[in-house]
């Protein structure tokens, strides 16, 4: 009998308040801009991209991001304007700390090393912080008038990140599966 796997990955989510307010502006992306896959996951920040994981040895793999997590501190994110990936992703950006470029480089050498997860665009690409708000389902025309809309729109939240969040796909949408909290941190 065959492992079964599921998708998953490793972010940071927002204080609930935050949330609540950037799951309204990917809303108005889906009904202006017919772009609505973003509110497939709650809002977040990707550390460890994507992955599969056996769903028979989720417990070793929570038990990681546990021992990982114990390692961190909380730190402040700040979420400030929007910026894209042209042509189809428009985001709000995440201001890179080194606290943040810190957390996710360690995260996934822990990961890869740990775990033997491996994420091979991530070897390549520069890590870009980001929370989604219009995805790859935004055609090339909506991404260009709402990029008009958008590219010149302030917005500013700050908020401390004190625990990793595992998402798991149920196979049509994101669900938070576990959080792990920073040292010094107790979950509720």
């Amino acid at each position: 009998m065959g492992q079964s796997k599921r998708l998953l990955f490793v972010a940071l989510v927002p204080p609930e308040n935050i949330q609540n307010q950037v799951t309204e502006i990917k809303e108005y992306f889906a009904t202006k801009y017919n772009s609505s896959r973003a509110l497939r996951s709650v809002p977040h920040i990707t550390l460890q991209p994507p992955f599969k994981w056996p769903t028979e040895n989720l417990a070793v793999l929570q038990e990681c991001l546990q021992t990982c997590a114990q390692k961190c501190s909380a730190f402040p994110i700040t979420l400030s304007g929007f910026s894209a990936f042209p042509p189809r992703v428009i985001y709000i950006n995440v201001v890179k700390t080194p606290e943040l470029l810190k957390i996710q480089k360690d995260l996934i050498g822990f990961t890869e090393t740990t775990l033997g997860i491996v994420h091979p665009p991530s070897k390549i690409r520069p890590f870009s912080p980001h929370v989604t708000v219009a995805f790859r389902d935004l055609t090339k025309t909506n991404f260009r008038a709402a990029w008009l809309e958008f590219r010149e729109r302030s917005l500013h939240f700050e908020f401390m990140a004190s625990q990793l969040t595992l998402l798991i796909h149920n196979g049509k949408r994101w669900d938070i599966c576990n959080e792990f909290p920073f040292r010094g941190f107790q979950k509720y």
